[in-house]
C-alpha cells in the first residue's frame, strides 16, 4: 500500500455495527496510563468478520506513527464507535463519491457493500491522488470501474491532471446526492467542481480531514 499507507485488519471482542460511510476512534493506551487516540475512517464491508482501516503515516504523527512502524499482530486496542451517521451510504439514493487521498478509504467501504448487495449500479466513484501508490485501493478502485485521476503521473493514456469537468459530466448525471471526503483543501475543490457540472449544494456531503486525521 506504500511507505506511508498501513492497513489494519482488526478483530473485535464485541459485536460492531456500523454504516458504510462511518468512522471510529482508535486508542492506544500505554503501560503508565498514558492514552492517544485518532479517528480513522472504516474500509470494510459492514459484513466483514474483520474491521479495516486505512492509517496514513503522518510527520511526526503520534498514533498513526506507532500503527505503521511498531504494530505487531497480536496487539490489542481500544475502539469507539461507530460515529457519524451523516456521511453515509446504505443505497438508498444514486450518489457519486469525489474523493481525494486517504478520503478514498469510507467509500470503499461502500464499494464493498455496494458489490455485496447488488448495488453498484446507484454509485459512481471518482478518486483523486499524486501517483498510483500513494492512493490507497487504488487497484481496487480501479477494477470497480471508478475514475481515478493521478495528478502526479500518467495512469495508461490518461495524461497526469485533476479531473475534467467533462469526466465528471457522466457520473453526476442523475445522481441524487454526491459525497466529497478528503483534505480541507480537496473538500474546497471538489464542491466547486461539483457545483460547475451541476451538482446542488444541498445535495453535497462533505467529510474533511486535517493533519491529525
Amino acid at each position: 500500500m506504500g511507505d506511508r499507507l498501513v492497513r489494519l485488519r482488526l478483530e473485535l471482542e464485541e459485536s460492531f455495527t456500523y454504516t458504510p460511510g462511518q468512522h471510529c476512534v482508535l486508542r492506544l493506551r500505554a503501560e503508565d496510563g498514558y492514552t492517544a487516540q485518532r479517528s480513522y475512517s472504516i474500509a470494510s464491508d459492514p459484513a466483514d468478520p474483520l474491521l479495516e482501516l486505512m492509517v496514513e503515516c503522518l510527520p511526526g504523527g503520534e498514533v498513526s506513527g506507532h500503527l505503521h512502524d511498531e504494530a505487531r499482530v497480536g496487539d490489542a486496542f481500544e475502539l469507539r464507535g461507530p460515529i457519524g451517521g451523516w456521511f453515509t451510504w446504505t443505497g438508498d439514493v444514486r450518489a457519486v463519491c469525489l474523493t481525494g487521498g486517504t478520503g478514498v478509504v469510507p467509500v470503499v467501504s461502500m464499494l464493498r457493500y455496494a458489490r455485496r448487495v447488488g448495488a453498484t449500479d446507484r454509485l459512481r466513484v471518482c478518486a483523486v491522488g499524486r501517483t498510483r501508490p500513494e492512493l490507497p485501493y487504488a487497484d481496487e478502485l480501479l477494477a470497480s470501474g471508478a475514475l481515478v485521476a493521478l495528478t502526479r503521473e500518467n495512469l495508461g493514456e490518461r495524461v497526469a491532471a485533476p479531473p475534467y469537468p467533462s469526466e465528471m459530466e457522466p457520473l453526476v448525471a442523475g445522481v441524487e446526492r454526491a459525497y466529497v471526503c478528503g483534505s480541507v483543501g480537496f473538500a474546497s475543490y471538489a464542491v466547486r467542481l461539483l457545483g460547475e457540472v451541476g451538482v446542488p449544494a444541498d445535495a453535497i456531503r462533505v467529510e474533511q480531514f486535517g493533519a491529525t486525521g
